[in-house]
C-alpha cells in the first residue's frame, strides 16, 4: 500500500488562540468543504474534541454516498491536533492540522494528509486520475474558505 502526501499552508492575520478554536469546532468543516462534495456532520450534538473523539460524515463523491468515521488521535489545544480515518473510502487517512503564532496577530496553519487507498493497483490508478485532482480541489477551496471566513 503506497502512502501518498498532501501538504497546504496558509497564514491567517487572527490570533492563534482564534485560529485553532474554529478549526477545532468540527461543524466549521461544512462552512469550508466544497458544496459538490454534499459534506454533513452526523454526529449530534456538539462534539468535544479530545483524544479518542468520534466524527462522523455523510458526503457524496462523483455521486456515490461516502459514509466517513474520523478519530481525533492527538490533541494539543492551541498548537495541533490529529485526525485519522476508523471507516470511509481510504486504506489510510492521517491528517495533522498544525497552528503557529506568526507575529503580534497571525498563525500559519499547516495541514499534512497522508493517505493511501485501497485496491492495489486499480486504486492507484484512480489516484491518478481523479483522487489526487478531487484532494487538491478540496484543499484549495478550504484554503479560500477560510480566508473569506476568517478575514
Amino acid at each position: 500500500m503506497k502512502t501518498h502526501l498532501l501538504e497546504r499552508s496558509q497564514r491567517i492575520a487572527r490570533p492563534c488562540a482564534e485560529v485553532f478554536g474554529f478549526f477545532s469546532d468540527a461543524h466549521n468543516l461544512e462552512a469550508i468543504t466544497p458544496a459538490w462534495l454534499h459534506f454533513r456532520i452526523v454526529t449530534p450534538g456538539a462534539i468535544e474534541m479530545a483524544p479518542g473523539a468520534l466524527i462522523e460524515y455523510r458526503l457524496r463523491l462523483h455521486g456515490l454516498p461516502v459514509r466517513w468515521l474520523t478519530c481525533i488521535e492527538e490533541w494539543e489545544p492551541g498548537r495541533r491536533f490529529v485526525d485519522v480515518q476508523v471507516r470511509g473510502p481510504y486504506a489510510r487517512w492521517h491528517h495533522t492540522h498544525e497552528f503557529e503564532p506568526d507575529g503580534d496577530c497571525g498563525t500559519v496553519v499547516r495541514d499534512r494528509v497522508r493517505y493511501a487507498l485501497p485496491l492495489g493497483p486499480l486504486g492507484e490508478l484512480a489516484r491518478r486520475t481523479f483522487v489526487a485532482r478531487d484532494l487538491d480541489r478540496i484543499f484549495d477551496h478550504r484554503l479560500a474558505s477560510v480566508s473569506k471566513v476568517m478575514a
